[in-house]
């Protein structure tokens, strides 16, 4: 009895047969697209090495090409792509070196603004640590005037309340700081240390209105006071004076600190302080700032901060 069936093997050479030339234009245009996907990505490395490579080895390669064309009897196409280097040099290398050195001054700029960043941090830190020192020994002295000389403590509370006034708002506002912040600031420190000093410091702030509303950075003028203080009128028996001026010298803003005090003598702490002040002038201005330490005629010392004059953004109201 015969039936009519075919075998699995049969069958399965069939199906082959079917499937096969339609899965091969697959693969062929698969390949095809990986080939052109790999012509583009060389095109675009040799233009980015041809714009950004120098011209003197340029022509070395070019040279070597030209022996190896020799070698292998192909001087056309290598005619022809050294031709087409030099077009390509010569029209995308400079706007190719020009977009490097963009990218590289970009990030450089972002370097610079993290390092700023972080040494006002830094500087928040170190006065967040100061406060807190400077509050406990106003109030000791406070506490034990209560006991001896009760106007004199009530002075020093009226300063110390003023101090913090000024200092809290600059602590949590985060906006740029300005030399009329930084000069009450330190006038209440100096009465403070004026009544702690038992009238042997006599200060004067002589400060011009239309300069407080100028950019200073925080903390630099009051480390100049405390250096004054402690280096300059704190050894001389009978104390003296110290002065804060501001005035504007060749564009730039000038915050003076003078004092008639024993004079400038480095020491280890002084020298961390003016030091400290220079670090972040130079990360803050890049060499547009400076620190200068002068001794005058009447003997003393004046430290002087100057600074591009700018003025300070409004703050919106709250």
């Amino acid at each position: 009895m015969n039936t009519d069936q075919g075998s699995p093997g049969t069958d399965n050479a069939a199906e082959r047969g079917r499937s096969g030339p339609a899965s091969r234009p697959m693969g062929i245009r698969q390949a095809l697209r990986e080939i052109r996907k790999g012509i583009v990505v060389m095109w675009w490395g040799f233009f980015d090495w041809v714009a950004v490579v120098s011209w003197k080895a340029l022509l070395l390669v070019s040279f070597l090409g030209l022996i190896l064309a020799g070698i292998f009897k192909i001087p056309i196409l290598a005619f022809v792509l050294i031709i087409a280097s030099f077009i390509i040099k010569v029209v995308a290398g400079g706007k190719r070196r020009a977009e490097l050195t963009a990218n590289e001054a970009t990030h450089r700029a972002a370097t610079e603004q993290l390092e700023r960043t972080v040494l006002e941090a830094r500087m928040e830190a170190l006065q967040a640590q100061i406060e807190p020192h400077f509050l406990f020994n106003t109030l000791a002295s406070i506490d034990q005037l209560i006991q001896t000389d009760p106007p004199r403590a009530s002075k020093m509370q009226q300063s110390l309340i003023r101090y913090l006034r000024s200092a809290m708002p600059q602590m949590r506002e985060g906006s740029r700081p300005t030399l009329g912040q930084q000069v009450n600031l330190c006038s209440a420190f100096l009465e403070i240390m004026s009544v702690r000093m038992e009238g042997r410091l006599q200060p004067v702030v002589s400060v011009p209105e239309g300069l407080k509303s100028a950019v200073f950075p925080s903390m630099m003028l009051q480390t100049l006071v405390e250096n004054g203080i402690k280096h300059g009128l704190e050894p001389k028996p009978e104390g003296g004076r110290l002065e804060i001026g501001a005035e504007i010298v060749d564009g730039q803003l000038a915050v003076h600190v003078l004092d008639n005090g024993v004079g400038f003598m480095p020491k280890a702490e002084a020298g961390v302080g003016l030091a400290n002040v220079r670090e972040r002038l130079k990360a803050l201005y890049d060499g547009r700032a400076e620190l200068i330490i002068s001794v005058p005629p009447a003997g003393g010392t004046c430290a002087t901060i100057k600074v591009p004059y700018e003025i300070a953004p409004a703050t919106p109201p709250a």
